[in-house]
């Protein structure tokens, strides 16, 4: 039976970096060596490192005066790197959901944390919009997509203080104006490769405001400074991220990729609209191109058991809403296959018939 792939994360990834990235550990770049047992020093290996960076730049389209550097420790790491290095009194965030809350809790450990906006009120089912940004804060972090509630950020920020993203889960899914930001980071086992590589995409003049001095590994200077290899660099990942910005980029770029993730959502956001044994959990305006979330519609939930057992039997995978809020979520990332969604309709649209 055929597969498909809605996980959240890990995530599927484009059948081009896949197979590039199977050949390669067999033999990797005509070495005679498997891609898992070089050294990260080679010049084949830091070939790759340099040509993922200036493909992050080409795509994202990512300004004179940024450095990109590879590291692991995920997303959650960065959430205590970036107080560390750029809260000296105090720092403002947007709360929009569970990695949100993550980060403010790591950030108070270093200073004083403002919630300056919040959608806790409601669940975290929108985006805050219209709020002050204090001109006093050291930075304003947000997290542009959630992952868990399916909102996403559609607009660029205009904020008086370094704005920094947390875009683990939509990174290069949509046009950035990468000039907003002061630094954008994320866990790469969504979009862009399997788990144990986060990016950052840093202003350099951020390097200047480090507030205190830190473990090596901590600050952000020793990984812009040594090209990220200080340390052995996740070389797998990083090879994986490489191919699938080459896919990216042979499929027309942001322009293209943007398209498809739009005609995918609207597809499936389509259908949980006119469904009636469905209902979307979040407010339209603010709906993710990546993560959406569903449940069954008022009257219509006991249901939800019987569907998920008819969708894995049709061969959907990872379509169970995170625990927190339970109902269903499909995740549609950028090497998700409209052929996939399409599927996806078709089985709502089954089961709908099987209940009228």
């Amino acid at each position: 039976m055929k597969k498909y792939n809605f996980n959240a994360g890990p995530s599927i990834l484009p059948d081009a970096a896949l197979e590039a990235a199977a050949k390669a550990i067999i033999d990797f770049d005509g070495t005679g060596l498997s891609l898992l047992s070089i050294s990260h020093r080679t010049k084949e290996f830091e070939g790759v490192l340099e040509e993922a960076k200036s493909l992050f730049k080409e795509l994202l389209n990512i300004p004179d005066g940024y450095s990109i550097y590879f590291v692991g420790g995920g997303a959650s790491t960065q959430f205590f790197h970036i107080p560390a290095n750029f809260l000296k009194t105090k720092a403002g965030y947007v709360n929009t959901g569970v990695w949100s809350k993550k980060a403010i809790k790591e950030a108070k450990f270093y200073g004083e944390v403002e919630v300056v906006a919040s959608s806790e009120d409601r669940n975290f089912t929108y985006i805050p919009k219209g709020f002050d940004i204090p001109s006093d804060l050291d930075y304003l972090y947000i997290c542009s997509n959630n992952t868990i509630y399916g909102t996403e950020y559609k607009t660029d920020l205009d904020s008086p203080v370094p704005l920094i993203a947390d875009m683990s889960s939509d990174i290069l899914s949509r046009p950035v104006d990468v000039s907003k930001y002061a630094m954008i980071y994320g866990g790469a086992q969504k979009n862009l490769a399997p788990a144990g590589v986060t990016f950052v995409i840093i202003r350099d003049d951020m390097l200047e405001r480090v507030a205190r001095p830190l473990p090596t590994m901590v600050n952000v200077k020793t990984h812009v400074e040594n090209n990220s290899m200080f340390n052995t660099p996740p070389v797998f990942p990083i090879y994986v991220l490489r191919e699938t910005l080459k896919w990216m980029k042979s499929i027309g770029g942001m322009e293209e990729m943007y398209r498809r993730n739009q005609e995918k959502a609207a597809l499936l956001y389509a259908e949980i609209d006119r469904n009636s044994l469905f209902r979307g959990t979040v407010e339209k305006e603010d709906r993710s191109l990546m993560n959406i979330c569903f449940v069954m519609s008022d009257g219509n939930e006991a249901l939800a058991p019987e569907f998920l057992e008819f969708a894995k039997a049709k061969g959907m995978v990872g379509i169970k809403g995170h625990r927190l809020v339970g109902g269903f979520r499909a995740s549609c990332y950028n090497a998700c296959p409209k052929e996939s969604v399409e599927a996806l309709v078709a089985c709502m649209q089954e089961f709908e018939k099987m209940h009228k």
